[in-house]
């Protein structure tokens, strides 16, 4: 007899997190879920369900890194913020990123990520005119598959078959995901990248970046270091996530996809937020009316992402909550 297939898990409806507006209409809205912690760990603001079990995507690049530092993984800072980054792909990048692997005894041939052009627009406009083909060094999840292979060979596990949700490496790391968010995963997919993506909730990941963000001491304050002295590295040239920490000293920020966001301060104010569409347009938004909203002041040209029309702003993404909000709106 064959069995059916299994009911997909649907998510809660969203709310409002940030309204497109161009002239005077409200053209498109993002809804999503958000939850912003106190550094008691208490809600200060909650938008849709912040139980709401997501796929944190690269956001939890950071507890990842965690997981994989606690297994033995031996890196400089500057390396581990690339274990921690969807990166630009720019020659630095890459540069880290294979420092890892020769670091391991490896080499970019061990590397499962698919070959890719790097996302910085100059960067592959070299590559190509150097006639290179895709690479998956180039991929923006290399620093993160050079660390699990060098955990593999620091903890004495084969690095065939490191992204089987069965290896001991993924073991660890999903121990380490439920340990952190306080959320044991109910559901685990491939990533783009080809990594298992273990999900949790909202709220869980919040609390994930709240841990890391507050440690003073071990593994756990190691990658707050490196993400927060090389946010460079865990982007890229003009990417948000880097201006964010740039901008805000002390603040741990990562971006994933499909509409994904966490952040928080060293005194474990923190929060955490997916866009129901997956859009990413939003996200910048966001994320600095959530930070107002947590009471980090700043004027951030990062969060401010224009509409344009014939080349030229013709509206904005304003944020459906907070100071911020278009009155009648929020």
């Amino acid at each position: 007899m064959v069995k059916p297939p299994p009911r997909l898990a649907r998510p809660a409806p969203g709310v409002p997190l940030a309204w497109v507006i161009r002239g005077t209409l409200v053209e498109s809205v993002h809804a999503g879920h958000l939850v912003a912690l106190g550094a008691d760990g208490v809600a200060v603001l909650e938008l849709g369900e912040p139980e709401q079990v997501i796929y944190p995507r690269s956001a939890i690049k950071p507890v990842q890194a965690l997981a994989m530092l606690r297994a033995g993984l031996e890196v400089t800072n500057e390396q581990l913020a690339l274990v921690c980054a969807s990166h630009y792909g720019e020659p630095r990048h890459l540069d880290v990123a294979a420092t890892i692997l020769a670091g391991a005894g490896l080499s970019e041939a061990d590397l499962r990520t698919p070959p890719s052009l790097p996302w910085h627009e100059a960067s592959a406009a070299a590559w190509i005119a150097a006639g290179r083909p895709p690479s998956a060094l180039a991929h923006n999840c290399s620093g993160k598959h050079a660390g699990m292979l060098a955990t593999c060979r620091a903890a004495g596990w084969p690095t065939e078959g490191y992204l089987d949700p069965a290896h001991p490496l993924q073991h660890a790391i999903a121990a380490t995901i439920t340990e952190l968010t306080g959320v044991e995963p109910a559901h685990v997919a491939v990533d783009g990248c080809g990594a298992p993506q273990f999900s949790t909730t909202v709220l869980g990941l919040a609390r994930a970046f709240a841990r890391i963000a507050a440690a003073e001491t071990g593994p756990e304050a190691r990658v707050r270091a490196a993400m927060t002295a090389h946010p460079w590295l865990v982007g890229g040239t003009g990417r948000d996530v880097t201006e964010a920490m740039t901008s805000e000293p002390g603040l741990v920020a990562k971006d994933g996809a499909d509409g994904v966001y966490a952040a928080a301060m060293p005194d474990g104010r923190a929060l955490a937020f997916k866009v129901s569409d997956g859009g990413g347009r939003a996200r910048p938004v966001i994320l600095a009316a959530a930070l107002h909203e947590l009471g980090v002041e700043g004027f951030w040209s990062w969060g401010r992402v224009p509409v344009l029309g014939g080349g030229a702003p013709a509206g904005a993404i304003r944020a459906a909550f907070g100071a911020e909000a278009p009155p009648g709106l929020g």
